[in-house]
């Protein structure tokens, strides 16, 4: 294993926001919207894309219901919680849950999600190789260096059957954690802008949807695996709807979250992002809880069971 560049990249949040981006530019340009006064107002504070973009698609559903859909796009990832905390806007569309809990961490705020909407996927790329299939002794695969980016393409490797980690590893794991490495592969750390200019060098490159893109590649076409939508990282990465606490019910939040998980909005995301960005499906994380839950029940069972027994 080796490591070409030095250099660390803060984790990637999606395209274009940058976990903990504390230092952008915190102007804001709201877009143009035309309220009527049988409308009720919801306002959302977004980023440029793909979040305002997806609500934009939004606007007339929601305003068939009785909602007039007004957003403020900012060009930086502090403003949208401050606006949201004070009261001044509903809810935001930016961020994933990991950012959310660190900002309130950091801050003191108060911010909780009300829904996942969307999820920009990992995925493994062709580099000397077209195939996993062809997979062989000793080849090379190149994987962002920087702790969030690093632990996403490593845990889709081991989905993929080409390594496997230490148990509990997950979204911290390094190469340090490869527990069984099959193959012999040689895992090539690289500055994450850098590792798709190394697909002439490397059998394999992992990357992430920005990146992916840049370099032209199409994550529906090109991508050899991708993180699917109940992977531990797409649960943990998804972009969230994020209210103030309290405000949870807010009918109009409520009716918001529900028009991006509906299929007009998803359809609009298959088509529009060419698997850039996938809507996310939460009903297996939903019967997945189920399912823990089922499970726990049935253990206090037997354990109430065998104590009635004794």
């Amino acid at each position: 294993m080796k490591k070409l560049l030095a250099a660390a990249l803060s984790g990637v949040l999606t395209a274009g926001i940058i976990l903990g981006g504390t230092g952008l530019s915190t102007k804001a340009a709201e877009t143009e919207t035309e309220t009527t006064g049988e409308l009720t107002p919801i306002k959302v504070a977004a980023s440029a894309t793909p979040h305002a973009e997806i609500l934009e698609q939004a606007k007339p559903i929601l305003a068939e219901e009785g909602y007039d859909l007004q957003v403020t796009v900012f060009d930086d990832y502090i403003m949208p919680n401050e606006v949201v905390e004070s009261g001044d806007m509903d809810a935001n569309y930016f961020q994933h849950l990991p950012y959310l809990e660190q900002y309130n961490e950091e801050k003191g705020s108060h911010l909780v999600s009300v829904g996942g909407i969307h999820y920009e996927p990992f995925g493994i790329y062709p580099g000397t190789k077209t195939s996993l299939d062809d997979v062989a002794d000793g080849d090379s695969v190149a994987v962002p260096n920087d702790t969030t980016n690093e632990a996403r393409a490593l845990l889709l490797l081991q989905d993929n059957g080409l390594i496997k980690l230490k148990d509990g590893a997950g979204l911290t794991a390094t190469v340090t954690d490869i527990e069984e490495n099959p193959y012999n592969l040689d895992i090539v750390e690289l500055e994450a802008a850098q590792v798709a200019r190394v697909v002439d060098e490397t059998a394999y490159v992992v990357l992430n949807g920005n990146y992916a893109l840049a370099a032209g590649f199409s994550v529906a076409k090109d991508a050899l695996a991708y993180e699917k939508s109940d992977s531990e990282a797409a649960k943990t990465y998804v972009n969230i709807i994020a209210v103030k606490e309290g405000n949870e019910e807010n009918p109009g939040v409520q009716a918001l979250v529900d028009v991006l998980k509906s299929d007009e909005i998803r359809n609009y995301i298959n088509e529009t992002y060419d698997g850039a960005v996938i809507p996310y499906d939460d009903s297996d994380a939903e019967a997945e809880s189920e399912t823990e839950t089922g499970s726990e029940a049935e253990t206090e069972t037997a354990a109430e069971t065998e104590t009635a027994a004794e």
